[in-house]
């Protein structure tokens, strides 16, 4: 992928082991207000995940663990948020994944506006909806859709270039 489509390093998983893979629903917020969120909830398809660029935000969470339950009985994916989340415990018990660039124990305003289905930024990267989100412990990777073939071709050649470097290793390369 030429190391195109990961946002900076800012933004990370919530708790350990989440995992997540889907397409994106995009959603532009007012920083630390999360309005359109909630709106964000009741268009969103099962398997889509929500992606919201809250401007880094750090001051206000923009889901907690209501939404995040919320999202998980509508069969969202999860969430990745360039803002902050609250109730990280509880989410992890909920079992959202979500990814976001902190946690917060303040709530969120809810005055608008806010935009869904537009393209947004998240942490440097231009996300739309329907592109591919990939994440895991080592980050997110967002892929358009235009590119999907061409981005699992370099993946499997990745693969087993590295799986050959591995068995070099093994049997005692240097």
């Amino acid at each position: 992928m030429d190391r195109l489509g990961s946002p900076d390093a800012g933004i990370s998983t919530v708790w350990p082991g989440a995992r997540l893979v889907g397409t994106a629903l995009t959603v532009l917020t007012a920083a630390g207000d999360n309005q359109i969120v909630h709106a964000a909830l009741d268009v969103a398809k099962p398997g889509e995940i929500i992606v919201i660029n809250g401007f880094g935000d750090r001051t206000r969470a923009l889901i907690g663990d209501l939404i995040a339950e919320r999202a998980l009985s509508l069969g969202i994916a999860g969430f990745v948020i360039d803002g902050c989340v609250r109730d990280a415990e509880a989410i992890e018990e909920v079992g959202m994944p979500v990814f976001a660039r902190g946690v917060t124990p303040a709530g969120p305003y809810k005055n608008g506006p806010g935009e869904i289905g537009g393209p947004v930024a998240i942490g440097g990267v231009a996300v739309t909806t329907g592109d591919v989100v990939i994440g895991d412990a080592d980050g997110i990777a967002f892929i358009p859709r235009s590119r999907l073939e061409v981005v699992a071709a370099l993946a499997e050649r990745k693969l087993a270039d590295e799986a050959a470097k591995r068995a070099q290793i093994r049997d005692g390369a240097r």
